[in-house]
């Protein structure tokens, strides 16, 4: 199965790009985008200073937008987006279908004193579950944030889904380069399936510091072996995923056996 991503900056209101670019994905055979974090959204520290009524315009026109992107050119697209509730902000991953949309509520958040999402957005904190997973011809999905990338917990509620390919949105920045790549490549490789990595770019200037969003999409196979990925650029990243791939690891590696062997059954 072809898929992709488009690796862009914060893009307002404005719809051209995303067109351009799905018409060329659509043209390619492309039947899955996946968008990073903060793209039809400002950047978090943006968002803090923005009326709630003026996100909640934009993400509503956004997901007009994507919806009928999706519809019209028959492909599904992953895409972060800030949903607003009874004027609360809720930071999401969308599923825009052509017949169908779904939202993942992001479930652990950044909370750190420089960037506290935590603190935010109004997303629930609460026992830990498995992620919305979904499929695409004959490969499933499932789709995280990047900061739960992190996190153990995350992975254990997938692990017996059979899970091809985990789309993982991001919005990596300072020198955190290669720690990114090595994490994706471990749970790709521990996981025995693809990691599709897509990670915004551009930068936020706060008052004397910039923040730079390096970019670097990029997919890991289920060996754990990087195969492609972007420079610090605009661009599209056309992938191919297999099913065959996936399982073939899993046989050769045998880690899943190993666990089922040892699992106490009642």
């Amino acid at each position: 199965m072809k898929a992709a991503v488009l690796q862009l900056s914060s893009q307002g209101l404005s719809s051209t790009k995303l067109l351009n670019y799905i018409r060329i994905a659509n043209k390619k055979g492309v039947k899955l985008l996946l968008l990073g974090e903060y793209i039809l959204n400002p950047f978090f520290k943006e968002l803090c200073d923005m009326s709630v009524s003026m996100i909640k315009e934009q993400s509503e026109q956004q997901i007009k937008i994507l919806k009928d992107l999706s519809s019209t050119y028959e492909i599904t697209i992953i895409a972060p987006i800030v949903l607003v509730k009874k004027k609360q902000l809720y930071k999401t991953i969308a599923k825009f279908a052509p017949n169908s949309t779904s939202y993942y509520q992001q479930q652990i958040l950044i909370n750190y004193s420089h960037w506290n999402e935590e603190k935010f957005f109004a997303n629930e904190i609460e026992t830990i579950k498995a992620p919305l997973t979904f499929k695409v011809e004959n490969l499933k999905f499932a789709v995280i944030s990047g900061f739960e990338l992190h996190f153990d917990e995350i992975f254990k509620k997938i692990k017996n889904k059979n899970i091809d390919c985990i789309l993982m949105p991001s919005v990596s920045t300072f020198e955190s380069y290669e720690r990114w790549k090595a994490l994706i490549q471990t749970r790709a490789f521990t996981n025995n399936c693809y990691v599709l990595r897509a990670n915004r770019i551009g930068e936020y200037q706060e008052k004397d510091f910039t923040w730079k969003f390096y970019g670097d999409s990029v997919l890991a196979s289920p060996d754990g072996e990087i195969l492609t990925h972007l420079g610090n650029k605009e661009e599209l990243m056309l992938v191919k995923l297999s099913h065959k791939e996936v399982v073939a690891s899993r046989r050769m590696w045998g880690f899943r056996d190993a666990v089922k062997r040892r699992e106490v059954k009642i």
